[in-house]
């Protein structure tokens, strides 16, 4: 087998078992284990000579420094805990793989556990919270304020991405969800709708309840009733279900969800369980703009939750508490974009 399946081998190319350890690399270069600390530290001072001498004798050897453990001894672990939202959900699957990515690139290294509902949340961060971590980044949902006590107490900075907590030294980056639909019910309304239904997330979701209540007041500004809503679970079958229980009660024209997945899935039952012609018949747009919405087959008509921009400036936030982690904490809110595609 080649000699990168992870396994160590010593100068001999006789394969090892176990670590190779600084004591080792001192032991076979003649010098102090100290020696060797300094050797893999930048700026600390060793003469060169016996810098070259024991960084060949480590490479030798297979031996690599424990960046963590060398860590621990400053300021700075590097360690960032992140607790995803539902990785089931397009758009938090889509974040997170970006946010990693962007921590990756500033030297940061991320612990990512699932969230999911508020139990598994509270576990997840009990876990984490068992690392020394320069920062914990929430996705989504809320947590109990006995984690975000016990986050103050050990001097972790919290950052929460798409939820707005006022706590000491938080930082909360969110979209403004309500903007965005009220948003979509003017381009509708400008195109002659005016039954309008709404499919949301689940009751308990503060981003669904704020994209519902913009639908709503803007209705309102044009002296519309919302006709229908449904509360479904975020997913495609969801909003194939959602849409066709509102059909069956009353007929439609504009139908705003609360996700792209669930607009997706109306999307399908529209045209091929209703037989119903979009957007000749009806109006569907999503929300969050995932990739598969712009896939042809799709076309869908979608507000875009920004998130590259939303990654950029979690990443401006934390560097910013890194430096100074007595600020006061700093909620942004960014804009939503209207995507005119195909099912308006």
């Amino acid at each position: 087998m080649s000699g990168d399946d992870g396994e160590n081998k010593d100068y001999t190319g006789t394969r090892r078992s176990k670590r190779v350890t600084a004591s080792e690399v001192a032991k076979a270069a003649g010098v102090s284990r100290p020696a060797v600390s300094r050797a893999f530290t930048p700026g600390a001072y060793l003469d060169n000579a016996k810098r070259e001498l024991i960084l060949e004798t480590a490479m030798q050897l297979g031996y690599r420094p424990n960046a963590l453990a060398a860590s621990l001894h400053g300021t700075s672990t590097n360690l960032v805990g992140v607790v995803a939202g539902d990785l089931n959900n397009h758009y938090d699957s889509e974040f997170i793989a970006r946010l990693v990515a962007q921590l990756n690139a500033a030297n940061k290294w991320p612990i990512v556990l699932g969230g999911g509902d508020r139990s598994v949340s509270k576990h997840a961060i009990l876990s984490l919270l068992n690392y020394p971590l320069d920062a914990l980044i929430i996705r989504g949902g809320s947590i109990p304020s006995s984690l975000i006590s016990d986050c103050e107490k050990l001097s972790i900075p919290l950052l929460f991405s798409g939820h707005v907590v006022n706590a000491p030294y938080t930082d909360c980056i969110c979209c403004r969800n309500g903007v965005g639909t009220s948003m979509a019910v003017e381009l509708l309304v400008g195109r002659g709708r005016t039954a309008f239904g709404f499919i949301g997330g689940p009751k308990t979701r503060t981003s669904s309840n704020e994209r519902l209540s913009g639908l709503s007041d803007r209705l309102a500004e044009f002296g519309l009733e919302l006709q229908g809503v449904e509360h479904s679970d975020y997913t495609y079958e969801g909003g194939r279900e959602a849409l066709t229980r509102m059909i069956d009660q009353q007929p439609l024209d504009a139908i705003i969800c609360a996700n792209d997945a669930m607009a997706l899935g109306a999307l399908s039952a529209a045209q091929s369980e209703l037989e119903l012609r979009v957007p000749e018949d009806l109006s569907i747009i999503g929300f969050d703009d995932i990739l598969m919405a712009s896939w042809p087959d799709f076309n869908l008509t979608t507000i875009r939750n920004p998130l590259e921009t939303t990654v950029s400036e979690i990443l401006r936030l934390l560097e910013e508490r890194l430096d100074n982690p007595e600020k006061p904490g700093e909620i942004c809110m960014l804009d939503p974009i209207l995507l005119e595609r195909g099912t308006h």
